[in-house]
This record gives C-alpha cells, sequence and structure tokens, in this order.
C-alpha cells in the first residue's frame, strides 16, 4: 500500500498538469495511449497517465446531470487517494478490500480505462443485472466522455446480440452471463461466427467474496 500510495501522488501531480488541457485535448489523450501502447509501451508505463486522464475527466464532469435506473443525478465524484491505491491494486491483480463508502464502484473505473487502451476484452463482473445496468450507466459516463464504448451484458440480451455487446471496450455483465457465454462458445457453437466472446484478457471481479 505504502509503494501505491508513492504512485497515487504522482497521479495527482500529472491530473493538475491536465486541468490546463483543453477538453478535446483531453478527450484525445485516450487515442495518443492506444497509439502508444501499440507501439510497444506497457500499461504499466501509461498507468500514471492513464489514471490521471480519468481523475481529470470526473473532476470536469461534477455538476453534470447524469440519468441512472431511470432516475437523473448530478455527477459529484473526484476519486480519493484510497480510490487510486486501490485501482492501482486492481490493475496489478490483487483484491482491494474497500470500506463501506470508499466508493470501489468509482475505484473500478481507472483499471478498465487502463487496460481497455488494448483494445482487447475488458469486463466488469457484477452480482447481478440492475448493477451492471446501473455503472454501465453511471460510470460508463466517464468512458464515453474519454471516447470509449461501454455496454452491459444483461439476461434479456438475445444470443444473436451478444457479439455486438463483447466487441465494447468495456462491458460490465454478470457472472452466469459470462459464464454461460463462455460454455455456449465453447461447447455449442459451431463456428466461429456463431461464437461471440472475445478472447479473454482483463477482468474485474466486483463483490468478489460472493462471486467466487
Amino acid at each position: 500500500v505504502k509503494k501505491y500510495a508513492k504512485i497515487a501522488k504522482l497521479v495527482n501531480i500529472k491530473e493538475k498538469e491536465y486541468q490546463k488541457l483543453s477538453e478535446e485535448e483531453l478527450k484525445n489523450k485516450t487515442e495518443e495511449f492506444k497509439n502508444r501502447y501499440r507501439n510497444g509501451e506497457s500499461l504499466d508505463s501509461l498507468l500514471v497517465e492513464a489514471y490521471a486522464v480519468v481523475k481529470n475527466a470526473c473532476r470536469r464532469l461534477c455538476g453534470t446531470q447524469i440519468h441512472v435506473s431511470g432516475y437523473d443525478q448530478s455527477w459529484d465524484m473526484i476519486p480519493y487517494d484510497v480510490q487510486i491505491i486501490g485501482a492501482i491494486a486492481m490493475h496489478h491483480g490483487s483484491i482491494a478490500e474497500m470500506q463501506t463508502g470508499e466508493g470501489k464502484t468509482l475505484t473500478a473505473s481507472m483499471p478498465l480505462y487502463l487496460n481497455a487502451l488494448t483494445e482487447k476484452a475488458t469486463h466488469l463482473v457484477t452480482v447481478n443485472d440492475y448493477l451492471a445496468k446501473r455503472d454501465c450507466e453511471w460510470i460508463g459516463t466517464i468512458f464515453r466522455y474519454l471516447n470509449l464504448e461501454v455496454k452491459a451484458l444483461t439476461n434479456d440480451i438475445p444470443v444473436d446480440k451478444r457479439k455486438e455487446i463483447y466487441a465494447a471496450d468495456i462491458v460490465y455483465g454478470t457472472a452466469s452471463e459470462f459464464g454461460f457465454d463462455y460454455l455456449r462458445d465453447n461447447s455449442m457453437a459451431t463456428s466461429k461466427e456463431e461464437q461471440c466472446q472475445r478472447k479473454p484478457f482483463f477482468a474485474i471481479v466486483d463483490e468478489i467474496d460472493s462471486i467466487l
């Protein structure tokens, strides 16, 4: 945690610099990072800048009305240091145990953004359809602002539409939907065209104690 706290300080310094950017310049960072990754830079080397971009996007979104679960609410979240530390831990494959109210939903946005820069399958696995939809609408606001596509995988999505969902940069879904799609792809599909999932790359498991 001490090591991650030092990295969090660097994120905050970089985010102060990004406050001087225009909105367009900040949004263009996503494409810049993707190009740098394609050209051989590692995700670890992009982490500080990517997390700073997410934090700055949150700052700029403050006061915006977001439509979530049938009602409007005002965006009021900017990641605290504890969330940035949790986000660094998640990227490195650790379990980040957070207290109620410490905002793990926002914490997950940073490693999701960073790993989606690879243009490979990036998923958040949650416990039910309501949370998958809610978080796709709510936290998805950050990703849409930063020019990434985010979709929710829920029980009511027909099999023939699932490939389209999995093509998104970031997918929020339930453990059972991801699991059944994996089984369908690997036991029932008779051709590559019938398979809907992309090759697994990065997933964050929310409520890991219940899901696993």
